[in-house]
């Protein structure tokens, strides 16, 4: 990935042995220690933030998940009771 505009710097220590693993690792793939680090990271964050977004259920769990959606709203008297009762701030 080539960002547009490298604007920003991020520096950070690492041990002897961590970096020569790195430069090894680069260089089998061409790039540069810098190319190579940026788009591990980048790929690493695009992948925890999607396991953010998005998840995977099984088809008994999605058929459980879509009856619970389809299913009619259930009451809770004393809820309603609550929320319809007036606020000591009103």
């Amino acid at each position: 990935m080539q960002p547009s505009a490298r604007s920003e710097r991020l520096d950070i220590r690492i041990s002897p042995q961590a970096k020569e693993r790195l430069i090894a690792a680069a260089e089998t793939q061409h790039k540069t220690l810098s190319e190579f680090v940026l788009d591990s990271a980048i790929t690493k964050a695009e992948t925890v933030l999607a396991e953010r977004r998005v998840f995977s259920l099984s088809a008994d769990a999605w058929d459980a998940f879509q009856t619970a959606l389809d299913a009619p709203p259930q009451t809770y008297p004393r809820l309603q009771k609550l929320l319809n009762t007036p606020s000591v701030f009103d």
